[in-house]
């Protein structure tokens, strides 16, 4: 099997921790995308349309920094690239990371945590950013999936 990387962007730790199960059970390397500014609650105030998630949300040329923790992704072959769903899509500081870095050649595997929300135009949206990739489809998780089922997920793209 190829080397695989589980990134993961969590600005309330729920993503973080399927992030984790996930890199468990496949055994993969788990880094996390850290803004250079976290969020606070007040940022992540989604009713309040003037806080920081939501003007970034309205932009989307919006690119937060992040802390670049690793100078390339060379040494992997499959990147499974987790989140929240906000607004329906990734995180704008998820579209910093992938124009971050080349994925060329690289299969990438956007997976989300949300109580209700799909994917929306996730897949499009990956689609667009790394057009020298291989986006497989994605899925949406909630707070309390298991590694059992992510391994099972995981088994499954890979047997594709």
């Amino acid at each position: 099997m190829s080397k695989i990387l589980v990134v993961y962007f969590s600005a309330t730790h729920v993503t973080e921790k399927v992030a984790q199960l996930l890199g468990q059970g496949i055994h993969a390397d788990v880094v996390e995308i850290v803004p250079e500014d976290r969020y606070t609650a007040a940022d992540l105030d989604w009713t309040n349309s003037q806080s920081r998630s939501s003007l970034e949300m309205k932009d989307l040329t919006c690119r937060p920094a992040f802390v670049k923790e690793k100078s390339s992704l060379s040494d992997y072959d499959t990147v499974f690239v987790g989140f929240p769903i906000w607004w329906y899509r990734e995180p704008s500081i998820v579209d910093t990371f992938l124009e971050a870095y080349d994925f060329e050649g690289k299969t990438v595997i956007p997976f989300a945590t949300s109580g209700s929300s799909g994917m929306g135009d996730v897949m499009t949206r990956f689609q667009n950013l790394l057009p020298k990739s291989k986006v497989m489809e994605g899925k949406r998780f909630s707070a309390h999936v298991s590694k059992e089922e992510l391994t099972a997920w995981a088994d499954n793209i890979f047997k594709r």
